[in-house]
């Protein structure tokens, strides 16, 4: 049996609820690590979702993005006022703080402070951690890209990345969505993508060119689109990339097939997930972000209590959602378009409570 490389998740992952309390300065303890990139979403009322790391930090300040929206990088204006040791320490903004209201903050830790990368035809500043296989990388566009030049971006990482994010942190008419790579789905051509904002499938025709990872060592690469439209190396713009390179007993990223049925598809991870997102990628639908601390209880199976990545709608309940076992997750819902529909093709992210098997060699406790 193959142990994992990873006992301790939540050394590198974990999730935080809170309430609202509306002041000012407020630190948030409990994560049991200094994170790199904290992705928080208001959960009782509709609200966007935000996104803060440690190598876009202007001033002290993390800037924030928004998974679920187009716009530009900003000044978060009091969401988030710094990444602590423990945690991280919220504004009064009612983003992260209104009073009364239920928040959660998803967590993960990457190497520090950027440093600069050449691994690629484009320099890059990155913060890498090679144990859990994160890392984060920020880069300028040079212009030169296009669909039979391709440029390649340093993510820090030993391997490929097996999942990626990009975007614009400037701001570009059009060609500013969360570009997705997935190392499930099969590219056929250079202007297909899916967009973390969006809900479409895997469809073509964009006019724009796809990130890819893998076709040059660990690098990320970029191309331009047939029409030269370079979202992703337009001049002087600057981008972000997030980068996931699976890692034994910590993340898993990968796809299935829907059932229809309420025995559904059973999906081995090779650990107990803490948080699961699911698209559909043959077809339009929500990207369904489950997680078991927001559970009706705690760690209790079905998880059920869903976000939308790419929408800023309140947490709701699924009928009947997913169970997330020792050793991967079991759909429940017969026939839901976002998980579980007949024939439907599936593609996930998911990062782990506990290994299956730990290093040493013993099992952790099913559920």
């Amino acid at each position: 049996m193959a142990y994992t490389d990873i006992d301790k998740s939540d050394d590198y992952f974990n999730t935080i609820l809170w309430t609202g309390d509306g002041t000012s300065s407020r630190a948030l303890t409990g994560l049991g690590f200094q994170p790199d990139m904290v992705w928080t979403k208001r959960r009782s009322t509709a609200d966007n979702h935000h996104l803060f790391d440690s190598v876009r930090v202007v001033s002290s300040v993390p800037q924030r993005l928004f998974p679920n929206l187009t716009n530009a990088e900003d000044g978060n204006f009091g969401s988030l006022d710094s990444f602590d040791s423990d945690g991280f320490t919220v504004g009064s903004n009612v983003a992260t703080n209104a009073s009364g209201e239920t928040f959660v903050g998803w967590s993960w830790k990457a190497g520090g402070t950027g440093v600069s990368n050449t691994d690629g035809s484009i320099s890059s500043t990155v913060s890498a951690n090679n144990t859990n296989g994160f890392s984060i990388v920020t880069y300028t566009g040079t212009g030169t890209g296009n669909s039979t030049n391709f440029k390649t971006i340093g993510t820090g990482l030993n391997e490929a990345p097996s999942f990626a994010l990009v975007k614009t942190r400037d701001a570009i008419s059009n060609l500013d969505d969360w570009a997705v790579y997935h190392k499930s789905i099969n590219y056929t051509a250079y202007d297909q993508t899916m967009f973390l904002n969006t809900t479409q499938a895997l469809v073509g025709g964009f006019s724009r060119g796809t990130p890819r990872c893998g076709l040059d060592g660990t690098n990320l690469s970029i191309v331009g689109s047939y029409s030269d439209l370079l979202n992703f190396d337009t001049l002087n713009c600057r981008y972000v990339a997030y980068c996931f390179a699976e890692k034994k007993g910590f993340s898993k990223f990968g796809s299935y097939k829907g059932n229809g049925s309420a025995d559904g598809t059973f999906v081995y991870t090779g650990f107990k997930p803490a948080m699961i997102i699911v698209k559909r990628s043959d077809a339009p639908e929500y990207w369904n972000i489950l997680d078991t601390a927001r559970a009706d209880v705690p760690n209790a199976n079905p998880t059920d209590q869903a976000l939308y990545a790419n929408d800023s709608s309140a947490e709701y309940s699924e009928t009947q959602g997913i169970d997330l076992v020792s050793n991967g997750f079991k759909v429940r819902e017969g026939g839901a378009g976002w998980c579980n529909a007949s024939g439907g093709t599936y593609i996930y992210m998911c990062f782990a409570s506990n290994p299956f098997v730990t290093s040493t060699g013993i099992p952790t406790t099913a559920r």
